[in-house]
């Protein structure tokens, strides 16, 4: 099999060899709608992490997946168009866009299908659209009382998008992340054949496009495993002045049995300070609830960490009951006596509390600043020189926003999909999210600045050969997507060479150049394509 146009990245977006792709003289014969207008183009041009921006040609809003197979043909037809599958547009560095190419709006088609299954699966499972919203998935589900095993902090993405990444969430200590809780796929390939795959049928493509960063083909249905929902979640958060004892209590609960432990788990890293954005008041879980500073001792540093727990519950269990379990898993870990905050909230209203800070959010006009977020794993062996060089290091301050980390299980994540872990050995490894919001000036940094401060971290990482790899990754030379992916590069690029040989498909996350070479086709002399 001939990869040679693999070794063409993309460097910057060429603009000016798009000009011209003969699109506006093609029929699409979609049953939904081809939007040329400024608006839709502009929309389409931004994301969440507003840090860069790139105009399509137009905005595909399919009726269905025939549609998003009709325009990926359609872009195999033209010399240079590439297609790009948009969710609701909370890619952080550009990762949905296509410069001067279709970008298919996946949530036109979100409420296309669903269809919920008892048979195998555990308790069940759903069918849905890709470009469903979780949150909208989780409210169908609930009706039948059963929920999705694994999911995001945020609902309000699609499920073909996380799907794409790996989505991850507290509950993933558990049940993996959500590419390991889906059954089966209809995919869009980059050829613009509707195929579905499993882990028996097709399974290349199947664990291909799993994390597949939309590389070999737009997902257009998933089958997801369910649970039965739980009624409550006691909602807890204690503290840690210590970041060794913080971590031996979250390894120690992620590895526990099922029944021995909580049913979500994560953490976060905040400043030892009054600060009403980095510091203690982001601890308390209620207006009611207050931190305590006097509980720390005199020697505390200047970062603190906090366990976030949940446990399910029925409404109709005695809150006895509920204290008895909470008490004898509490009973067991290190955190400071009386900063410790509990409150009961229901199961979606849990599940969906990122969805308050988000109109809060809205509110103040920080959802639409730029979120120059950097997402990373980061092996066990590394967690602590992370914590001493960047936590109480860079990071010293905060960020502006959520610090988390948090341990995750290897064993949890089938290393047949398309996501890297860090490479080196060991069950554990963690997740560090720096979640940051950028206030206006002069109130806060630039975006600009703080971007700069992500790139410190990272070099941070490399002159202390602390073993990471990037979650939502966006490289730009050939160099760096080739170190991140390792020893699985090989593979990537021969799954693009079978599934989207031209390039044509996610152009955003900058790792292949779109070629003009057809399928089938001998590469070149020069590189340009081909099998």
């Amino acid at each position: 099999m001939m990869i040679a146009y693999a070794e063409r990245f993309v460097h910057e977006n060429d603009t000016e060899t798009r000009q011209d792709d003969g699109v506006s003289g093609l029929d699409l014969q979609l049953q939904g709608t081809l939007d040329w207008s400024a608006a839709a183009t502009a929309s389409a041009a931004r994301d969440f992490g507003g840090l860069r921006s790139a105009k399509p040609l137009a905005v595909v809003r399919p009726a269905g997946p025939d549609d998003v197979a009709r325009s990926v043909r359609a872009a195999l037809r033209s010399p240079s168009l590439t297609v790009a599958a948009r969710g609701n547009g909370h890619s952080i560095n550009g990762q949905a866009m296509s410069d001067g190419g279709l970008v298919v709006d996946m949530l036109a088609a979100g409420a296309a299908h669903f269809q919920v299954g008892r048979a195998g699966c555990g308790a069940g499972y759903a069918v849905v659209a890709g470009g469903a919203l979780w949150e909208d998935v989780l409210e169908q589900c609930l009706r039948y009382g059963l929920a999705p095993r694994s999911y995001t902090d945020y609902l309000g993405l699609t499920v073909g998008g996380t799907l794409s990444n790996a989505g991850v969430s507290g509950q993933a200590f558990r049940h993996g992340p959500q590419t390991s809780n889906v059954t089966e796929l209809e995919v869009v390939t980059g050829q613009g054949e509707t195929v579905v795959c499993s882990s028996r049928d097709n399974s290349e493509l199947f664990f291909a496009v799993l994390g597949g960063l939309g590389q070999f083909g737009i997902i257009t249905k998933a089958k997801i495993c369910l649970q039965p929902a739980p009624d409550m979640v006691r909602w807890i958060r204690v503290v840690y002045e210590d970041f060794g004892e913080f971590t031996r209590d979250a390894e120690s609960l992620v590895t526990r049995p099922d029944g021995d432990t909580f049913d979500y788990i994560e953490g976060f890293a905040f400043v030892n300070s009054d600060d009403p954005v980095n510091g203690w008041p982001t601890v308390p879980l209620g207006p009611d609830q207050r931190f305590d500073p006097t509980r720390l001792s005199p020697d505390a540093g200047s970062v603190l960490y906090c366990l976030e727990l949940g446990l399910h519950h029925r409404s109709s269990d005695p809150p006895s009951s509920v204290d008895s379990v909470v008490g004898r898993l509490l009973g067991r870990l290190g955190f400071v006596e009386g900063l410790e905050f509990r409150r009961d909230v229901s199961y979606a209203d849990f599940l969906l509390r990122v969805k308050h800070a988000e109109q809060h959010a809205k509110a103040t006009g920080l959802w639409d600043a730029p979120h120059p977020w950097l997402n990373l794993f980061v092996s066990k062996a590394g967690i602590a020189d992370f914590d001493r060089t960047v936590f109480k290091g860079v990071l010293k301050d905060g960020v502006g926003g959520p610090m988390l980390v948090y341990p995750m299980l290897r064993c949890r994540w089938d290393k047949r999909t398309s996501v890297v872990l860090p490479e080196e050995s060991g069950e554990i490894f963690y997740l560090v999210a720096l979640l940051r919001y950028t206030l206006p000036y002069p109130e806060g940094p630039s975006a600009d600045r703080l971007v700069a401060q992500n790139h410190e971290i990272l070099r941070t990482c490399d002159e202390n050969k602390i073993d990471y790899k990037l979650y939502l990754p966006y490289y730009q030379s050939q160099k760096e997507w080739e170190r991140h992916f390792g020893n699985q590069w090989a593979r990537f690029v021969e799954r693009k060479a079978r599934f989207d040989p031209m390039a044509v498909l996610s152009p955003g996350q900058k790792i292949f150049l779109r070629s003009s070479v057809m399928p089938g086709k001998m590469a070149s002399d020069n590189g340009t394509a081909g099998l």
